[in-house]
């Protein structure tokens, strides 16, 4: 193989270093700064990113805070009608029941009057009544009349001498 070959060592050595140096010189100049241009921009994207999305991070907290402070207000203030709400109802329903406790009152009032009255009535009726029952008990009993006189008298004496 004639790369082995010592005799040729001294030339191949040469365009060794003289490509690697051509090749290097043309890498530095037009590779190498379009890849570290390529390289830079790309870190820059990305460090833009980053920040793009920790300002966005930051504007979402803000946002979550703000509606976790409108839905607390909220609940509040729901929570706060609820109780005018049953206030305002135990209210009604309070005034309902006096009127109609105040009603019933009056109604037990007109009927216990009622009562009374029908028991007064009754009451005046009883003398009336137990005379005509005595004359009428001892004319089916013995069979003779009784006056109305004798009668009266049977049921004041009955009665205790209460009029």
């Amino acid at each position: 193989m004639p790369q082995f070959d010592t005799t040729y060592f001294a030339s191949q050595l040469f365009w060794l270093y003289a490509s690697f140096i051509v090749l290097f010189i043309l890498l530095s100049v037009f590779a190498l700064p379009k890849i570290g241009g390529v390289l830079e921009e790309r870190q820059k994207r990305i460090a833009g990113d980053l920040d793009k999305a920790a300002q966005l991070k930051h504007e979402a907290e803000a946002a979550i805070a703000a509606y976790e402070k409108a839905l607390a207000e909220s609940r509040a203030q729901a929570h706060k009608i609820m109780q005018d709400n049953a206030k305002a109802i135990a209210e009604a329903a309070d005034a309902r029941n006096k009127a109609i406790g105040d009603k019933l009152a009056k109604q037990i009032k007109e009927g216990e009057g009622r009562i009374l009255a029908a028991k007064d009535e009754a009451l005046g009726h009883i003398r009336e009544i137990s005379t005509e029952l005595v004359r009428a008990s001892v004319e089916k009993l013995t069979g003779q009349s009784v006056d109305d006189a004798q009668a009266e008298a049977a049921v004041t004496a009955a009665l205790g001498g209460k009029a």
